[in-house]
């Protein structure tokens, strides 16, 4: 044994001596091709490399953070709280009835290459979002609106049915289905933002990779190298430009804790903003470092079952492979950041909600479920494969699945380790059986956790359908009483977690960054993980 101050010595001497390989391959990659660059003021690791960088196509975090910086909707992220605040528009009205909401455009928005900015490039955005050609995972986010869930699943042809329009320039006018207490912070995220129009329809799909890109946000893409780095520049048209922090910020997409920590640790990257790429089995020794931030938020750590596919087709299979997990054990040994066990998906301090009592661990009930199902103690039950992408503490979570369905329910497990687009792919086409899976919260609210499960939304990605549950989410946002409300939701989530369970909730995440306080300022821990880039800048010595 020895004592935790000599543990950290040597875990920060192991990653200043392990980069010296990594280090001259990197640097081959940042010089590009044959120049010298510009340095950047920050660099960022980010996690995983994007799916995409269009609004309406993202689905992960990864795209998440780089598309919020590029493009901005009606509101914006409030980098403290995580609220949506005064972005496009600066102010707006809203009916006592809470269902109409008029935003007033600013008298400086304008898109990069020096177009003005409206309102109809909002509604233009909108409706693409919404569009069924577009298959926007996303597109759930605006079923509050006046027949925008109808208009996306095709039930209406006519977009001018939707509730969002724009009788001038600088006005926008959306009409809601009913109250949303929500819908601020709605429109800050970035499927809501405005995208242009004209370039978008001069160059379809290969649009968001044709130079010089217009943008609504406050920084530029100037360049995306794939495995490389994604590198964005201040917009000087940006109407809060005054408060744009940095001219260039580089974007690091690592999806390895050992490369990531590596670049961090040999200051080759200023901040470590992705959990997914903390090293977990190093967390419990380096997160009392003073640059080791952590805070709480709003995300969990879940399976998602392909319901699909048979057996997995028969809820009584789906309960025994929830019911044998003893989440206590297992988060205790993996997790070591101050994670706490899930049993529901919706996390505790959700504002305004209260979560139902969910299934608890019971492998006597497990093996008993399996065995009525027709497969005691496993026989004749078919291998299964359990997806996950490619980051160390995934596949010690995958491990460690595998021996307790084995061992409790005699069910053998193939782990398949994949990059994170065809992770994203797989899921979204199900092509798995079991899944690795994630969300954080996109605003505090309780619908953020349980709108995803209902037939038509993007986010699914089950193939469970259940229009109990549809009623029931539908019934619950259009009651006006907050606590009323909460209680069909709850209703909701019991149906989801207890009797369907097409889900199963491990545990709930604890957001970990890594910076140094006297080098870089305006990052902060929120309820909604968002970090805005716009405000964080250096204050140490410049990069060189």
């Amino acid at each position: 044994m020895f004592s935790r101050v000599n543990a950290l010595s040597i875990v920060e001497r192991a990653f200043r001596f392990l980069p010296a390989t990594f280090c001259i391959v990197a640097s081959l990659l940042f010089i590009g091709c044959g120049h010298k660059e510009s340095t950047a003021d920050i660099i960022i690791v980010n996690g995983a490399e994007p799916e995409s960088l269009d609004p309406a196509i993202i689905t992960g975090q990864p795209d998440i953070r780089v598309v919020g910086s590029m493009f901005e909707g009606l509101t914006r992220f409030d980098p403290v709280t995580g609220e949506g605040v005064a972005g496009l528009a600066d102010h707006w009205d809203i009916s006592e009835d809470r269902r109409q909401y008029t935003f007033y455009l600013r008298t400086n928005t304008f898109w990069s290459n020096g177009e003005p900015l409206t309102a109809h490039d909002i509604v233009y955005s909108w409706l693409r979002a919404l569009n069924p050609l577009t298959a926007a995972d996303y597109a759930g986010q605006l079923y509050f609106v006046e027949n925008a869930e109808a208009y996306n699943s095709g039930k209406i042809k006519d977009p001018d049915q939707v509730g969002v329009h724009a009788p001038n320039d600088r006005t926008v006018i959306v009409q809601l289905r009913s109250p949303c207490p929500f819908f601020l912070d709605l429109c800050a995220f970035p499927t809501l933002s405005a995208v242009p129009r004209k370039w978008i329809e001069a160059h379809g799909d290969r649009w968001i990779m044709t130079q010089p890109l217009p943008v609504s946000g406050a920084y530029l893409l100037e360049y995306w190298r794939i495995h490389d780095k994604i590198r964005l520049r201040k917009n000087p048209r940006y109407w809060d430009v005054a408060n744009t922090r940095n001219n260039i910020v580089d974007i690091l997409p690592v999806d390895s804790a050992t490369i990531a920590m590596n670049l961090y640790e040999t200051g080759q990257a200023d901040l470590v903003w992705d959990k997914s790429v903390i090293p977990m089995e190093l967390i419990g020794v380096m997160r009392d470092r003073p640059d080791c931030h952590r805070f709480p938020f709003l995300g969990n750590y879940f399976i998602r079952v392909n319901v699909t596919k048979k057996p997995l087709s028969d809820p009584r299979v789906r309960k025994a492979l929830a019911l044998c997990i003893d989440k206590k054990k297992l988060v205790e040994k993996i997790c070591k950041a101050g994670e706490k066990p899930a049993d529901n998906l919706t996390p505790d301090g959700t504002a305004n909600y209260e979560p139902p009592e969910s299934l608890k661990y019971d492998p006597d009930l497990a093996r008993q479920l399996l065995k009525d199902a027709g497969y005691p103690d496993g026989n004749g039950f078919p291998s299964l494969q359990y997806l996950f992408n490619s980051a160390r503490h995934n596949e010690q979570m995958g491990v460690e699945l595998q021996e307790i369905w084995q061992r409790e329910l005699g069910i053998h497990i193939e782990l398949r380790q994949v990059e994170w687009k065809v992770y994203l792919s797989a899921q979204s086409q199900l092509d798995y059986d079991l899944s690795r899976s994630s969300w954080i919260a996109d605003y505090n609210d309780p619908n953020t956790f349980l709108d995803m499960w209902t037939s038509n939304n993007g986010n699914n990605r089950t193939g469970w359908k259940d229009p109990k549950y549809d009623e029931l989410w539908n019934e619950a946002n259009r009651e006006p009483d907050i606590k009323k409300r909460a209680h069909i939701l709850a209703r909701a989530e019991t149906l989801l977690l207890r009797d369907a369970v097409p889900v199963i909730p491990i545990y709930y995440w604890v957001g970990v960054m890594f910076y140094k306080t006297n080098e870089l300022e305006g990052v902060y821990g929120n309820v909604v993980d968002e970090h805005p880039i716009q405000p964080i800048h250096r204050i140490g010595p410049p990069r060189r």
